[in-house]
């Protein structure tokens, strides 16, 4: 896969979550199952402006173990998106990305996110504001109309096209879908047809059927959110699959070692055990997807203040033998 002057060896891709897409949880994806690149989680370019750095480390803290990385920002206003993609490059940014998707409430009241869909006009305006800025390719995260009434796909195309990002990544679902609503394909091959830059597909990808679903859209790559959080390897297993090569999955017990290798290197980013495990309650059960006492697992975890006692029950629930040490 070529975005701008470079070539990936992979066109699988690590998209932004909110409160997990943090340095620790991209090195375990870059560790284990090497995407193409990995995003931050959606950084507010008015924090990144206004905020101390130490209290941006978790968005903006490039881990010494991952490889290219992607910063996603949040605006509606093109000097602090200019000012902010700075910042960011500075940081480290291999790729910059505006969100044009988010449909989360607070977000969208700040005139950001997926409200930018009905505000067309000002894409041109935002990337041209993001390009001159850095020397890093730029690209946009949006949604599409699918079978609303917003008709916002053609507008929204030739917002792109004028403005030229040198990629796009188009998540197959309106704002208003929840992920219990399908993946609207033909929309993504839309913007696929209608656009010269590439195009990445993202949504409900987590197996080989859904992967081949996706491709044939035509899209250029492929981002996967949700289905790779608690088991960083999917990217590995996926290539392999799509290769027809063997893959086996690790072991009840490894998988433990690498929630704690996790939940570890967030004591370190934030510098406080309490905030760590706090942060990992929302993704605990996903680490546990397959065990079977998947739900005492959970309750026993939602419990835990401190470092020490987490790692007492992920090794128990884990069959993890005794380390004697945090991770």
């Amino acid at each position: 896969m070529k975005i701008k002057n470079t070539t990936y060896p992979s066109n699988l891709i690590q998209g932004p979550l909110a409160g997990v897409s943090c340095g620790p949880f991209r090195a375990l994806a870059w560790e284990w199952g090497k995407p193409a690149f990995a995003y931050t989680e959606m950084s507010s370019c008015k924090n990144l402006i206004n905020k101390p750095k130490h209290l941006q480390r978790r968005f903006t803290e490039k881990h010494p173990d991952e490889g290219p990385l992607g910063f996603q920002l949040s605006s509606n206003n093109a000097d602090e998106l200019g000012l902010a993609t700075k910042i960011v490059t500075d940081c480290g940014a291999d790729l910059i990305d505006l969100n044009c998707g988010c449909p989360v409430k607070k977000i969208r009241s700040k005139a950001a996110g997926s409200h930018l869909l009905s505000e067309p006009g000002k894409i041109y305006k935002f990337i041209t504001a993001m390009k001159n800025n850095t020397d890093r390719p730029v690209s946009i995260k949006i949604r599409v109309d699918a079978d609303s009434n917003d008709n916002f796909n053609q507008d929204m195309a030739k917002a792109i096209a004028d403005a030229q990002p040198d990629f796009i990544t188009v998540h197959g679902r309106h704002w208003t879908h929840k992920y219990d609503v399908d993946c609207a394909y033909d929309d993504i091959a839309f913007f696929v047809d209608a656009l010269n830059i590439p195009v990445i597909g993202n949504g409900d990808v987590a197996c080989l059927d859904s992967l081949k679903r996706m491709f044939a859209t035509g899209c250029a790559g492929v981002m996967i959110g949700r289905a790779s959080v608690g088991q960083p390897w999917l990217f590995a297993e996926l290539k392999a699959q799509i290769n027809g090569d063997t893959f086996t999955p690790p072991s009840t017990a490894i998988i433990g070692t690498l929630f704690l290798k996790h939940l570890a290197g967030l004591c370190d980013l934030l510098q406080t055990e309490k905030s760590a495990i706090i942060q990992a309650r929302c993704f605990a059960k996903y680490y546990a997807r397959k065990l079977e006492f998947k739900e005492d697992f959970c309750s026993a975890f939602n419990q835990c203040t401190d470092l020490k006692t987490a790692q007492q029950v992920i090794e128990r629930y884990f069959g993890i033998v005794t380390l004697n040490k945090i991770i």
